[in-house]
């Protein structure tokens, strides 16, 4: 297993190959619909800072509202190829370096994961509650206009697994 820790360089995903199986630790992001035609459409100068050399996790979490305060009760992956027309751009305007999520993506992000220096991770379907263990902290949320599921969520993961499948020279798992 390869420790992986975010914010992350380049150097280290150049090393990682299709098949690797990785461990999590850091800051991510999640996003889904909402948040990729945003940060497609709209390329906000916040977001460029934020996202780089992070990952964007294809992830609608489940929530516990107490007041003020969240606690994610469930962060398993969604189909990622959703944000096949969004992502190659996200992955060139915010250099994100890890792109995680289920069932893999089309031709334009392998391309540009090899173009940008970029991985496709995938996490395991149907184990939401075991991955949201890896959560220790939500730090952040925007766009939270977009509705819970579909808002910005900065976290911060400890040890969360994954496993590249597409990786930083073109090569995929999914076809």
């Amino acid at each position: 297993m390869k420790k992986l820790t975010f914010p992350i360089t380049t150097e280290e995903i150049k090393r990682l190959k299709v098949g690797d199986i990785v461990s999590l630790s850091g800051i991510i992001y999640t996003a889904r619909d909402a948040a990729h035609k945003y940060l497609f459409e709209k390329k906000p100068k916040e977001f460029v800072k934020r996202l780089k050399d992070t990952a964007i996790y294809h992830c609608g979490p489940i929530l516990k509202i107490k007041g003020k305060k969240y606690s994610i009760i469930a962060a398993g992956p969604t189909t990622s190829i959703r944000e096949e027309p969004y992502m190659w751009k996200i992955i060139k305007d915010y250099k994100i370096k890890a792109v995680i999520g289920k069932g893999g993506m089309g031709k334009k992000t392998q391309k540009a994961c090899k173009r940008y220096g970029c991985v496709y991770l995938s996490a395991v379907g149907g184990a939401a509650v075991v991955l949201a263990k890896a959560i220790k902290k939500i730090r952040n949320v925007y766009k939270l206009e977009f509705g819970i599921p579909e808002a910005i969520w900065e976290l911060e993961v400890k040890d969360f697994p994954a496993i590249v499948t597409i990786d930083n020279k073109g090569r995929s798992l999914h076809k």
